[in-house]
């Protein structure tokens, strides 16, 4: 069991199955920049969060619902979590008859590093721990699509789950940044001017890198400068 002070966010998982120099300058350099993406994102949790719950019939919706697992060390919020009636038998670990549905919102469309799918995982562990009932399925609402993604939480879900949350415990543990490595991802990061991937000793795009940071100090400064 985790104490209160070790526990990382749930969103630092998808920061992580990203890139893990990036969660490393947010969770350990405590570093942040937005760009259009982030603040584009940012803006659909918000709207999600601070809409009022609601019930219709049987189906009651709740938004913005704090969330957390001392058995995972993990905190977070659920954007919105529906609580549907229970269908068919219900199982031995059951407490309730109504089955929580989390549903986490997302600005683009799915990736395929599968991180958005395992931060919804985790938010169904961390309801699982609090309700004391089994969460089986959940959705991933993507703004561009405008329309929902059923995610089952199976077995090999919930191992791959874990893997990521131990791997996130690991690195911000280790308090150590990993080395900038160049994707094309990289491109769409919002850190890449605080990261530099393209600043690598000894290569090709550091020194380019270099020579126009040198010229841009060059021009601010106004000209060079002799004594």
């Amino acid at each position: 069991m985790f104490c209160e002070d070790d526990l990382l966010p749930i969103s630092a998982l998808q920061h992580l199955l990203f890139c893990p120099r990036q969660t490393a300058l947010i969770h350990i350099e405590r570093l942040w920049a937005e760009n259009t993406l982030t603040r584009e994102g940012r803006h659909l949790h918000e709207k999600a969060d601070k809409g009022r719950g609601e019930s219709r019939g049987s189906l009651r919706v709740a938004r913005g619902i704090p969330l957390r697992s001392l058995e995972l060390g993990l905190f977070g919020q659920a954007d919105v979590v529906e609580f549907r009636p229970a269908l068919g038998v219900l199982e031995a670990s059951q407490t309730t008859s109504i089955v929580p549905y989390p549903i986490e919102y997302k600005r683009g469309k799915p990736k395929k590093d599968g991180s958005d799918r395992v931060q919804l995982c985790a938010q169904a562990l961390c309801l699982e721990e609090m309700l004391r009932t089994p969460v089986p399925v959940g959705a991933l609402f993507y703004g561009t699509m405008r329309r929902r993604v059923e995610v089952m939480f199976d077995q090999p879900m919930r191992r791959q789950t874990r893997s990521a949350i131990a791997a996130l415990h690991e690195l911000i543990g280790s308090g150590n940044t990993p080395p900038a490595i160049y994707e094309k991802k990289c491109d769409r990061c919002s850190l890449k001017n605080l990261c530099l991937p393209d600043a690598r000793p000894g290569t090709a795009a550091a020194s380019r890198y270099l020579k126009r940071a040198l010229s841009a100090a060059v021009s601010d400064s106004g000209g060079p400068q002799s004594d």
